[in-house]
């Protein structure tokens, strides 16, 4: 066995002296892993630095575009994370997306997002975003539009093909009617659905409920009916929605039955 256990060694090349001691208690120091590299969540920080190398170019850029378009550039911002963002007329949406994906300085020839943002305080309540990427400065950059329930906009499929369904979405979920699109039709409700579920104004319940119904055999549509018990709030009890409005012991109601206790 010892004889073993030497020739082992020597194929390892330990010999002798140079083998490593066992503690007792504990394992072969063979065994223990070793971590050499440091760890950079020492030094990373947690907020992502400001670039002002970077903030500048990007706000060269804006003021590049806003003196070639002073038509449709409303307005010119980077945010704090280097984002570019530029908000136009509704008017601009392809003259604005054109120059942005066919200028030699800007070849943002990717859509990487459509989206819409409804603020009910707002006169125009939608804000419709698109997100470009420009893979050949490795660079972003943020479009916003407005427009209300009533006024259309300009479709960018005819700059952006994957805007096809972006722009479904947005009319299925919010209600805004993009004017010469191919193909506008709901594409995340079912057919026949009422109202668009991302307004605010949009009640969380629904307007109506599907059930299927065995005597008619098929799913049926009925209006939603939420019938909820009597709850009782004045109770002694932690769980209870307004505890700090809770009426004093002196002032409360007696229920029926109870009888008044007696003055100390």
């Amino acid at each position: 066995m010892a004889a073993a256990v030497a020739a082992g060694r020597r194929r390892l090349g330990v010999v002798g002296s140079a083998a490593p001691a066992r503690v007792a208690g504990r394992p072969s120091v063979l065994l223990l892993p070793v971590r050499r590299e440091s760890s950079a969540a020492d030094t990373r920080p947690t907020v992502r630095p400001r670039n002002d190398v970077a903030h500048k170019q990007l706000s060269a850029f804006g003021e590049y575009v806003a003196e070639i378009l002073p038509k449709y550039v409303q307005q010119v911002q980077v945010s704090c994370f280097n984002e570019l963002e530029i908000c136009i007329h509704p008017d601009g949406v392809i003259p604005v997306l054109t120059f942005l994906r066919d200028h030699s300085n800007a070849q943002f020839k990717s859509l990487a997002d459509l989206t819409a943002v409804d603020i009910p305080t707002r006169q125009n309540r939608f804000e419709i975003v698109y997100n470009l990427l420009s893979l050949r400065f490795n660079s972003r950059i943020r479009v916003k539009t407005y427009t209300d329930e009533l006024t259309p906009i300009e479709s960018s499929v005819p700059v952006y093909k994957a805007a096809n369904w972006y722009e479904r979405e947005i009319w299925d979920m919010f209600g805004v009617f993009f004017a010469n699109h191919p193909d506008l039709r709901r594409i995340l409700t079912d057919y026949g659905f009422e109202g668009h579920p991302f307004r605010k104004d949009f009640p969380l319940s629904g307007y109506v409920e599907l059930r299927y119904d065995d005597e008619v055999k098929r799913v049926v549509a009925e209006p939603v009916e939420l019938a909820q018990e009597f709850r009782k709030f004045d109770l002694n009890s932690p769980w209870e929605a307004f505890p700090a409005y809770r009426q004093p012991p002196e002032s409360l109601k007696l229920e029926a039955g109870d009888t008044k206790p007696e003055a100390k």
